[in-house]
C-alpha cells in the first residue's frame, strides 16, 4: 500500500526525521490559509498523487505570493496528473500539500528497500539527489552507496556514519544526517515498510538535513496490525475495480489483455493466465474469487471483468476442493443469468462432483463453452476471443 507525500512525512516526523513545515489543502482557500499559517514568503504547492516525477510533470509549483498559491492550487486540484510512473491515464489530484520552500545548498538521495533476494533491508544513498534511482544506477552506478542491514541487530550507528561521510558532508551535517538515517530506518522497520525513498534529502545553509520529499510503501499483509497506516489508504489513487473487488473480498488486478479470468485460488489463477498466453492470448485480469465461489461472489466477479471494455471473452476456471462442482455450476448459472454477458463464456470445472457440475451446465440452456482441461479451456477462450474480434470487425 502506498501513501501520499504528506502522510509519509507525518510518519517520518513522528520518528524524529526533520521535515519542512507544511499543511494539506483540499481547496484554493485552504491552500491560501495554509500558506498564511505557515508564514514565510516562499512556498511550494505540491500535487498529492501516488507517483513520483511530479515536478517534471508540472505537479509542483513554487509561489512567492498568496495569489500565486491560489492559482497553483486552482490549476492542480481536479487535474489528472500524468507522469512517467502513472501511465497515460494519469492519477487524479484531490489534494495539494503547501510547504515552506526554504533555500538549501545540496540535494542528496536516501532510500530503504526490502531486498527480497538477500532477505535483508538495503539502504541506498547517493550524492546525486533529485534524480530517479534507476537513472542513477544506469548512468552512474559507482555513485550509489549501499549498506545491507543485518536483521538480528538492525542498522548500526557506524553504518549510518559511513553513509553520511560518503555523502561528502561536514562534521555538523554528519551528525544531523546520522540522526535522519537512523530515525528513517526505524520508521521503515517499525511500520512494516517495503520501500522508503527520501528524494531529495537536502542540506541547508545552517547545516540542517531535511526530507524535502518522501515516498513510502507498506506490506499489505501487515496492515492488520497497523490500523493507523491502513486508514491512510486513498482509493482514488488505484484502479476503482480493485477497490470494488476489495469490498467483496476478491483479489483483482487489471491487465491489458482481452480474455477475462475468473478463477478460485491465486496459484490456479496464475497458471490460467500462463496457459492463456501459451495459447496465444492475453489475460485481461487476475481475479481470485477465493474458496467460496457463491453466486453473489461470481456475479460480482462477472461485473468486475465486464467493466473492462477490452474483454472479448471470459474464462471461468474452478477447481472444487472444499466446494463442490455442482454448487459452483449453480452459482455460475445464477450469476450468468443475473449479469448480462455479451461475450463468449468458457467454463472449466474440476474436482469434487465434477460430473454433476457438468450436467448442470449442459442442461442450463445458457450459451456456454465447456472444457475438460485447462489447456483445452485456454485454447477455446483464445479461439472465442479471436472470433468475437473478427465478428466485431466485420460488423463495422
Amino acid at each position: 500500500m502506498d501513501v501520499h507525500e504528506y502522510q509519509a512525512k507525518e510518519l517520518l516526523a513522528s520518528f524524529g526525521v526533520a521535515v519542512p513545515k507544511g499543511a494539506i489543502a483540499f481547496s484554493q482557500d485552504q491552500a491560501v490559509y495554509a500558506a498564511t499559517e505557515l508564514g514565510g514568503s516562499f512556498w511550494a504547492v505540491k500535487a498529492q498523487i501516488h507517483a513520483g516525477a511530479r515536478g517534471k510533470a508540472g505537479g509542483i509549483k513554487l509561489c512567492r505570493t498568496y495569489n500565486e498559491v491560489r492559482d497553483a492550487a486552482k490549476e492542480l486540484l481536479g487535474k489528472r496528473l500524468v507522469t512517467h510512473q502513472t501511465g497515460p491515464e494519469g492519477k487524479p489530484v484531490q489534494r495539494v500539500y503547501v510547504e515552506t520552500a526554504d533555500p538549501f545548498e545540496r540535494e542528496l538521495y536516501l532510500g530503504f528497500v526490502l531486498d527480497r533476494k538477500a532477505e535483508r533491508v538495503r539502504v541506498i544513498a547517493s550524492q546525486r539527489g533529485g534524480m530517479e534511482i534507476e537513472e542513477i544506477a544506469a548512468k552512474e552506478p559507482e555513485a550509489l552507496i549501499q549498506v545491507v542491514v543485518e536483521p538480528a541487530v538492525g542498522l548500526q550507528q557506524f553504518q549510518a556514519r559511513e553513509i553520511a561521510f560518503k555523502l561528502g558532508l561536514n562534521i555538523k551535517q554528519v551528525a544531523a544526517a546520522v540522526k535522519t538515517i537512523m530515525n528513517a530506518y526505524r520508521a521503515f522497520r517499525d511500520c512494516d515498510g517495503t520501500m522508503l525513498e527520501i528524494n531529495p534529502l537536502v542540506v541547508t545553509k545552517d547545516d540542517r538535513v531535511l526530507a524535502l520529499d518522501a515516498k513510502m510503501s507498506f506490506d499489505d499483509n501487515a496492515l492488520f496490525r497497523r490500523p493507523s497506516i491502513a486508514d491512510m489508504h486513498d482509493p482514488s489513487q488505484g484502479d476503482p475495480r480493485e477497490a470494488q473487488a476489495a469490498e467483496h473480498n476478491l483479489s483483482y488486478i487489471g491487465l491489458e489483455g482481452e480474455i477475462g479470468c475468473i478463477v478460485n485460488g491465486a496459484g490456479l489463477a496464475m497458471a490460467t493466465m500462463d496457459m492463456i498466453k501459451h495459447a496465444g492470448g492475453e489475460p485481461a485480469n487476475f481475479l481470485d474469487v477465493g474458496g467460496g465461489a457463491s453466486p453473489e461472489r461470481v456475479a460480482t466477479a462477472f461485473r468486475l471483468v465486464l467493466s473492462d471494455r477490452n474483454v472479448k471473452a471470459i474464462l471461468v476456471n474452478i477447481f472444487a476442493g472444499i466446494n463442490r462442482c455442482d454448487w459452483v455450476a449453480e452459482g455460475v448459472i445464477k450469476a450468468a443469468r443475473e449479469v448480462k454477458i455479451d461475450v463468449p463464456l468458457v467454463v472449466r470445472l474440476a474436482g469434487t462432483n465434477v460430473e454433476a457440475g457438468k450436467k448442470i451446465l449442459a442442461e442450463s440452456g445458457l450459451d456456454l463453452i465447456t472444457a475438460d482441461t485447462l489447456t483445452d479451456a485456454a485454447r477455446k477462450a483464445v479461439d472465442a476471443c479471436d472470433a468475437a474480434k473478427n465478428n466485431a470487425k466485420n460488423n463495422r
